[in-house]
């Protein structure tokens, strides 16, 4: 046992990064990537266990010490075959799965505080294939006549659309948007993630045989039941939950105030931090707050260093222990400068003359027993209100399913949180009708969108060769 630890490699190899002072004038990518010689000195840390639990942490069930094998022997096309045999999207899962709390945190060296990089490894396998010039044709079984519809282009929509595309069936993929990719496009920002990278998976989900249809908006332009009047076998619902949640409190409106939904969907989709090559205007305020916790507000904060903010402050009513963001992207944020307040809880916005956002009214917050979340409890303290002076306020505590789609929809049964009631397998309450993602979870993480999506083509392939009985 001891000669076995003596060869443990437990030097997790580092991923570059853009240095602090450029990166925080610009949207460029942050993170930089492994090197092909890095790639293979990370991957050879991996221990290839016999009966490997990190498998056990990923939603896609991705064979992940296969595809680390193929990067140990130098064979990167084999790493490309296993990866997207299970997943189609490794380009964007690489950068923004929550590795570290799913199939790395199963690595046994994360007893070690030293587990494989799988998600680095995974985008290094990504940006790889991308460079080359000549790839393979993806594998794609003869056609089976049946038509399906999936509505939404984000994570579950795309791969939905593709295990039954490569399945040999007909899909059409329709998006609101004037660009696919969903939340990829509208709510993470380029520093994070790419646009480009996102093209590129949205065009290999088409090579794969799937067509898509833009500013296309199920539950205005068409209803669900007339896709299936108009010849669609099934339907995948991958809608998302895009509705912001608000804290409903005074002075909410004013001028200044924003959703993270619509500040990121103006910075990222519409390009205002090209302003005025881009013509989308968006407040650049001096002194910012975003409230929140989570990766959202990371995404908001950070954005708001690069467009000029001279301070920017995350208001969070737990303490830092509770915050759910990602660790790498909470340190990020303070090494960007972003200041964190933590116990602390907005009461009302205060406008000035004019209308417009000047404070922001304030609590401090103790910590209770633990809620229903499982995180403890935060109360207020008494006699602790005070005012923060803030021009611009955006609002990152979460979203909501948009009801559309079900308020249109008779026969589709929804939660009391708005979600569509559906089964394991994303089957909803209306016969030829699946449902995935976030609309079904509420907000989650892309790859756990991913894995109910993946789930639901399954389901719906088999359905469609077996046609019934319908038991949902």
């Amino acid at each position: 046992m001891s000669d076995k630890k003596k060869k443990l490699n437990l030097n997790r190899v580092s991923m570059p990064k853009q240095l602090l002072e450029e990166r925080k004038h610009n949207f460029q990518e942050v993170a930089l990537g492994y090197s092909e010689e890095q790639a293979i000195e990370e991957a050879k840390r991996c221990l290839q266990c016999k009966k490997p639990r990190c498998m056990a942490g990923c939603p896609v069930e991705l064979d992940i010490p296969k595809f680390i094998k193929a990067i140990q022997d130098g064979k990167m096309w084999e790493a490309v075959r296993i990866i997207k045999s299970k997943n189609s999207l490794p380009g964007i899962c690489g950068r923004v799965c929550p590795q570290e709390v799913q199939c790395e945190c199963k690595c046994v060296l994360n007893k070690k505080d030293a587990p494989i990089a799988i998600g680095r490894l995974e985008r290094f396998v990504a940006d790889w294939e991308a460079r080359q010039k000549d790839r393979p044709s993806p594998e794609v079984l003869p056609p089976t006549g049946k038509k399906v519809a999936v509505v939404g282009s984000g994570p579950a929509g795309l791969t939905c659309a593709s295990d039954l595309a490569r399945m040999g069936n007909q899909v059409t993929v329709f998006e609101a948007l004037h660009e696919a990719g969903g939340v990829l496009v509208y709510g993470i920002p380029e520093f994070r993630l790419p646009k480009d990278i996102v093209k590129s998976e949205v065009e290999y989900v088409k090579s794969l045989g799937a067509e898509l249809e833009l500013n296309s908006v199920v539950g205005r332009l068409v209803q669900v039941d007339e896709l299936l009047k108009m010849g669609y076998d099934a339907i995948f619902l991958g809608i998302g939950a895009g509705a912001p949640r608000f804290l409903n409190v005074p002075g909410e409106n004013l001028n200044g105030v924003y959703s993270a939904n619509e500040y990121l969907t103006r910075v990222n989709l519409m390009k205002a931090y090209k302003f005025p090559e881009y013509d989308t205007p968006i407040r650049q305020g001096s002194k910012v707050a975003v409230v929140g916790g989570g990766n959202v507000t990371m995404d908001a904060a950070r954005s708001a260093i690069r467009l000029g903010a001279d301070e920017v402050h995350v208001i969070y009513r737990r303490s830092e222990l509770e915050m759910p963001a990602r660790l790498e992207e909470s340190e990020n944020a303070k090494e960007e400068g972003v200041i964190f307040d933590f116990l602390t809880n907005p009461t009302r916005f205060i406008a000035d003359d004019r209308g417009r956002v000047k404070a922001m009214e304030v609590v401090t917050m103790e910590l209770g027993k633990p809620d229903e979340s499982g995180r403890r409890r935060p109360v207020v303290k008494e006699g602790s209100e005070h005012i923060i002076e803030m021009d611009t306020i955006i609002i990152a505590v979460g979203t909501m399913p948009n009801p559309l789609v079900p308020t249109n929809t008779p026969g589709l049964e929804t939660t009391r949180w708005g979600t569509l009631v559906a089964d394991e397998n994303g089957r909803t309450t209306m016969e030829g009708v699946w449902a995935g993602g976030d609309i079904t979870s509420g907000g989650a993480t892309v790859i756990s969108a991913m894995g109910s999506a993946r789930r639901a083509s399954a389901d719906i392939d088999t359905w469609l060769k077996e046609k019934g009985p319908w038991n949902c």
